[in-house]
């Protein structure tokens, strides 16, 4: 089943929990939350008292996407203030094993991702300690840019190195996903999909997330 985490990156924060609730009405099953701190990506977002105060408006899974330098400082914190998932980055992890260890410790889903010059084969040593993989298909940093095409190559990939390991991690996809690039993402063995100004950007975020997984799960019955 195709999932929707929408991308609070691109929402209103004036009404976040607005947003947040309508999104979820149009089918959204994740919250993705975009943690940059100015270092390891050029932008800064947001905290754990902003992830504290949406834990209080939605019960969907928080999935904190940790773009920043030496994750494992803050691993504890994000956890307590309400993040179900959290995911790092390969780049930014000097003993990546010990970090995803560490998410699991805290009774958080573990992730890890990789940027568009990242290979896949950075990953090998990790895959099978990992509840999931996140494949940015734009250089992190800033909402709303283009999707590169390469990414797909790399989701494929995934999907077959899964099933040649027998392993059980999902494929999420973050970066210009929309109704334009998803069914590229979905045939190569997408998952999770983030979205956030196809969602927030304009419009009804009920109504765009509505239509990304209608888009998705058409090319999903086209599959098989």
């Amino acid at each position: 089943m195709i999932e929707l985490a929408p991308s609070i990156l691109s929402a209103d924060f004036a009404h976040l929990g607005e947003q947040v609730r309508a999104a979820a009405e149009g089918g959204g099953t994740v919250i993705h939350v975009d943690v940059m701190d100015g270092h390891f990506v050029p932008n800064i977002t947001i905290g754990p008292p902003v992830v504290r105060s949406l834990r209080k408006a939605t019960d969907l899974p928080l999935d904190c996407h940790l773009m920043i330098e030496d994750p494992d400082q803050y691993i504890a914190e994000f956890v307590e203030a309400g993040a179900d998932w959290i995911s790092v980055h390969q780049e930014a992890c000097r003993h990546l094993n010990r970090t995803l260890h560490l998410i699991r410790s805290h009774g958080a889903q573990a992730g890890v991702v990789i940027n568009p010059a990242t290979p896949i084969e950075t990953l090998s040593e990790v895959l099978d300690i990992v509840d999931y993989v996140l494949v940015m298909s734009v250089n992190p940093g800033f909402g709303g840019q283009k999707f590169i095409p390469a990414a797909a190559h790399k989701i494929r990939r995934l999907a077959d190195l899964r099933a040649g390991r027998r392993l059980h991690y999902r494929i999420e996809v973050d970066g210009g996903i929309g109704l334009d690039t998803l069914a590229e993402v979905v045939r190569a063995g997408a998952e999770i999909l983030v979205a956030g100004n196809a969602v927030f950007g304009a419009g009804d975020p009920t109504s765009n997330a509505r239509k990304l997984l209608k888009a998705a799960a058409e090319v999903t019955l086209q599959k098989v």
